[in-house]
């Protein structure tokens, strides 16, 4: 059976279609429809009709932001606000006539990196999406593990600092308002004045504001992964996103989570994706 996968991102939709030994056949990148739920539909209808024009067994995956509600069916916690409180997998089903399944992308992009990326060799991973927000997936064994009400790693939004910053979810000092690259972004402006990228901001960082912002950024990364490693201890997490391009977060960030596990011994892998922003769209493939 032919394995096709969709990654629906904010900027981009991918298309993937994959034969049984995991190959490459086709894959189509169109732009995502802005705050249009029925065009983002209508859209992921026709990548899978021309990606499956001359195929008729195969299975279909997708991956979305935020997840599938089991109580309502309806998706919730997405950042592309036009899908929330829509059955999107009831109007794909039946627009393209077969059945799919559908995962988050930070789930999508723990498969890829599982299955067929830098975790291939272990066990329990979680992947970790630290980006525009902060996710993550747990694989165990090769096989997703989505949790009793499809929250499970959901580490972006366990409480970092009680009644601190205001998150989009309602609570105060969520993991994602402080090592999002949005939150990391307005943290610097707050601290220098100036309004500037991730990019740009990596080239000012050594002068004593910069060493600063630094700092507790990697203090807040190394307590928000050390938390996941006391209550998980997976045989490795992979860093994605964006802001796994940052070097020193698998250095002198490793060493902020290694100095605040609950262990006389830390030696969990913290390791770099190595398929990049191509994970979603494999992993959504794998999820059948």
């Amino acid at each position: 059976m032919y394995k096709l996968g969709v990654d629906l991102g904010g900027t981009k939709t991918e298309a993937i279609l994959l034969d049984e030994n995991l190959n490459v056949l086709e894959r189509k990148r169109v732009q995502t429809p802005k705050n249009d739920y029925e065009q983002i539909v209508d859209n992921i209808s026709s990548l899978v009709s021309e990606l499956t024009e001359n195929i008729s067994d195969f299975s279909i995956g997708v991956c979305t932001p935020g997840a599938i509600s089991n109580k309502t069916g309806l998706i919730k916690n997405s950042n592309t606000h036009c899908l929330i409180g829509k059955p999107i997998k009831k109007d794909l089903e039946n627009k393209i006539g077969k059945k799919i399944s559908i995962e988050n992308d930070a789930n999508c992009f723990a498969m890829a990196e599982a299955k067929m990326g830098a975790a291939m060799n272990y066990g329990l991973v979680f992947g970790v999406i630290m980006g525009t927000g902060v996710g993550g997936g747990i694989v165990i064994d090769k096989k997703l593990h989505s949790g009793r009400t499809n929250i499970a790693g959901e580490w972006g939004h366990h409480i970092l600092h009680r009644n601190g910053n205001l998150c989009y979810c309602g609570k105060n000092g969520c993991v994602e308002t402080y090592i999002s690259g949005p939150s990391l972004e307005k943290e610097w402006a707050k601290q220098t004045g100036k309004s500037m990228s991730m990019i740009e901001i990596m080239s000012e960082i050594d002068n004593e504001i910069g060493k600063k912002w630094k700092e507790e950024f990697l203090e807040n990364f190394g307590y928000a992964l050390a938390n996941v490693i006391d209550i998980l201890d997976p045989d490795a997490i992979v860093l994605g996103g964006g802001l796994s391009n940052i070097d020193f977060l698998f250095t002198e960030g490793k060493k902020s989570v290694y100095d605040k596990v609950f262990s006389d011994l830390v030696d969990t892998p913290i390791l770099k994706n190595k398929l990049g922003d191509s994970a979603g769209v494999y992993g959504a493939a794998l999820l059948t």
